[in-house]
């Protein structure tokens, strides 16, 4: 047992790490991708669609995505349980190898970085509608009409949000459990992505999705903004652009303001951190969605805030794997 929980923590670090070079290369066919696809296919089986005349049934529509849920999360667990244990049979250090790879996977931390930072670069370069589109690419919203420093500010929110969805509650979810539990969480995140909606199609069929991405990110987003605003501290020591008392007293004030019990955790930390107010109302899909403004606007929004937002991230991951060490560690040390 001590064996396979060094081989684990050494896996675990080598996918922190490769994340971190290479993030995940548009060429590789990354598995988060085949999660979607099972989706969609499931969801055209089993949505339930109303037929002319005949009123919806929304219990049935729950009790359908409820069924959806547990295909997919089962099957994902099960599938990468299976690698993992056919690639440790043939031997351990092709084992290693195999759960470094899922762990980078199940990590985004090197694509949120550089994909939020590339909208950055454009607006250097004075190109709005450009920003737009690359903006565009990482959010949910409309961006077609935003301007430069609303770009700029759901740049910074998407990786607030993103520190713990993307980067730290992956991160943690495969320490405890290696690649299994990580991509379990994944295939969690990736549902309610794609079905977690409150609108007329997935309000009944996506409430299971969307209550089960709310539980499982309940504690790792709590987490991930007490890390935030300690690296914000540590941060602030080296530059005044970061100020870890204001992080912390903006998270503490507005940490509930968000439609989701756990957005809001991060992204207050991240505002309060950098100075910025974050929130407010935005399109989706050309329809207007009132959120809290969430953060004070100490000042206005410039592009650099992009890379300190990327910068709070990379810190508040490095911390989250030290944690995640020492639970290791101290499991180790029972044994």
């Amino acid at each position: 047992m001590r064996t396979y929980i060094w081989y684990h923590m050494t896996a675990l670090v080598a996918g922190i790490l490769l994340d971190l070079a290479v993030g995940d290369p548009h060429w590789f066919p990354h598995p988060v991708r085949l999660i979607g696809a099972y989706i969609s296919r499931l969801e055209r089986r089993l949505y339930p669609e109303a037929k002319t005349g005949i009123r919806r049934d929304p219990q049935l529509e729950q009790e359908r995505g409820t069924i959806l849920w547990l295909l997919v999360f089962l099957t994902v667990m099960a599938v990468t349980g299976a690698v993992m244990a056919a690639a440790y049979l043939i031997h351990p250090v092709f084992g290693m190898a195999a759960e470094a790879v899922m762990t980078c996977c199940a990590l985004a931390a090197r694509n949120l970085s550089s994909e939020s930072r590339k909208v950055g670069r454009i607006l250097d370069q004075n190109d709005l509608t450009g920003a737009r589109r690359a903006l565009s690419m990482i959010v949910g919203r409309d961006t077609e009409a935003l301007g430069q420093e609303e770009i700029i500010q759901a740049a910074v929110e998407t990786v607030a949000e993103n520190t713990s969805d993307g980067v730290i509650a992956p991160l943690l979810y495969a320490a405890l459990g290696g690649p299994v539990l990580g991509f379990g969480y994944k295939a969690v995140n990736t549902m309610d992505s794609m079905l977690g909606y409150r609108n007329e199609r997935y309000e009944s069929f996506g409430k299971r999705a969307a209550r089960m991405d709310d539980a499982f990110n309940f504690v790792p987003a709590r987490i991930s903004a007490v890390l935030m605003i300690l690296s914000a501290w540590m941060l602030g020591l080296f530059s005044k652009a970061f100020n870890g008392k204001e992080a912390y007293r903006i998270w503490k004030r507005d940490r509930r303001k968000h439609l989701s019990p756990n957005a809001a955790q991060t992204e207050s930390a991240c505002a309060g951190a950098l100075g910025l107010r974050l929130g407010g109302a935005h399109l989706y899909g050309g329809v207007l969605v009132k959120k809290p403004a969430i953060g004070d606007a100490r000042r206005k929004p410039v592009t650099e805030d992009i890379a300190r937002a990327a910068r709070l991230m990379y810190l508040s991951e490095c911390l989250a794997a030290v944690f995640a060490g020492g639970i290791l560690g101290l499991i180790l040390a029972g044994l």
